[in-house]
């Protein structure tokens, strides 16, 4: 049986991490150059950090949650197809 999970191929994530990387820099940059005290750059490096871990956490979530739906259809197709093997077993008996 073949995996119906697409693959992603290596320029897309090539690009996906070069984007990331580009972001976050330009994100520290902008807070690095702002005039305002350390603390206020402090608490938007800290609002930035919790946004980015929040991101990743919730696609992750997001994430297991759907592989989880997808194996509990497995396990229940696997169940229907064996009962309709037994149905048709019993009944040609």
């Amino acid at each position: 049986m073949q995996d119906p999970t697409p693959k992603h191929s290596q320029p897309w994530t090539l690009f996906t991490m070069v984007s990331f990387g580009i972001s976050a820099a330009m994100m520290a940059i902008g807070i690095f150059n702002l005039e305002a005290s350390f603390a206020a750059k402090g608490f938007y490096a800290m609002a930035a950090f919790m946004l980015v871990h929040s991101s990743v956490t919730l696609t992750k979530t997001l994430r297991d949650r759907e592989e989880a739906m997808k194996f509990h259809n497995r396990i229940e197709d696997a169940r229907t197809e064996r009962l309709l093997m037994d149905v048709g077993t019993s009944s040609k008996a």
